[in-house]
C-alpha cells in the first residue's frame, strides 16, 4: 500500500533511499526543511524544493548535506549552484510576532506549508508527495506527508531545502545587523552566543527580537 511507504519516522540511510525510490516512481517529491528555529531573534525561514534525477545528482557531486553540517562557503556555493540549474524552490517566512503568538514549532510548521503550497501551485503536480524534516506533520497543506526524523541527513531534496532556507535567513540576518548593530546578529545570525544574550540584558530587544525567547533572559538581569 502507498501508504506504507509514509511510515516510519526513523529509518536508516538503506532504507530511506529505498523507500524514496518507490515514492518517486508513485508520485512527485518535494522536501521542506526550515531554518531559525532556535534563534532568539529574526524570523523562521522555511523552504520547499523540488529536484529532477540531474540537478539531485549534481549537488550531490558538490557534497549537498543537511545545512548544519556544512560550511557557510558550501552552503553558498551550493545555493548559487542550485539557482544555475534553476532548481524550482519556494521560500516563505514567519515573523518573530507570528512566534510568539504561535509558539516555535507551530509558526515553523505553518511556514513550511506556506513554502510547499507555493511551491505545488508553481509546479502544478497531480500527485505530490511532501518529506517533511522533523516529527510533525504540516497541517495547512492538503498532499501526502512522509515526516521522517533527520530527513535532512537522509533525503537530497530536503537538504537541499535546509540549503536555501539557511542561506536565505543568514542574509536576512546580516541585513539587519546593519540597523541593529549592538547585536551583531551578522556573527550570531540571532543565535543565543554569550555575547547576544549579554547585548540583551545590557539593551533590552530590538524590534526583530522574539518576546517568548528573550523573557526568561531579562528576568535573570
Amino acid at each position: 500500500m502507498f501508504d506504507d511507504l509514509l511510515l516510519p519516522q526513523k529509518c536508516s540511510v538503506g532504507e530511506a533511499e529505498e523507500k524514496l525510490l518507490k515514492l518517486k516512481s508513485r508520485c512527485s517529491v518535494i522536501g521542506t526543511d526550515e531554518a531559525g528555529r532556535g534563534s532568539l531573534a529574526g524570523p523562521v525561514v522555511a523552504a520547499a524544493v523540488f529536484l529532477t534525477r540531474e540537478q539531485e545528482e549534481k549537488l550531490l557531486s558538490m557534497k549537498l548535506r543537511d545545512s548544519k553540517l556544512i560550511s557557510p562557503q558550501l552552503r553558498e556555493k551550493l545555493f548559487e549552484k542550485i539557482q544555475e540549474l534553476g532548481v524550482m524552490w519556494r521560500a516563505s517566512q514567519g515573523s518573530p510576532a507570528f512566534i510568539d503568538e504561535k509558539n516555535i514549532l507551530r509558526a515553523s510548521l505553518h511556514t513550511m506549508g506556506d513554502a510547499v503550497n507555493k511551491l505545488a501551485k508553481k509546479l502544478n503536480f497531480s500527485d505530490v508527495c511532501v518529506i517533511v524534516d522533523g516529527n510533525q506533520r504540516i497541517e495547512n497543506i492538503n498532499f501526502k506527508q512522509w515526516v521522517l526524523i533527520r530527513a535532512d541527513k537522509l533525503i537530497p531534496v530536503v537538504a537541499a531545502a535546509s540549503v536555501v532556507a539557511k542561506v536565505l535567513r543568514d542574509r536576512l540576518m546580516k541585513n539587519y545587523s546593519e540597523k541593529y548593530q549592538i547585536y551583531d546578529f551578522a556573527k550570531n545570525k540571532g543565535y543565543p552566543t554569550p555575547a547576544h544574550i549579554n547585548a540583551v540584558k545590557e539593551n533590552g530587544m530590538s524590534d526583530i527580537h522574539r518576546r517568548s525567547f528573550c523573557k526568561k533572559i531579562l528576568e535573570k538581569k
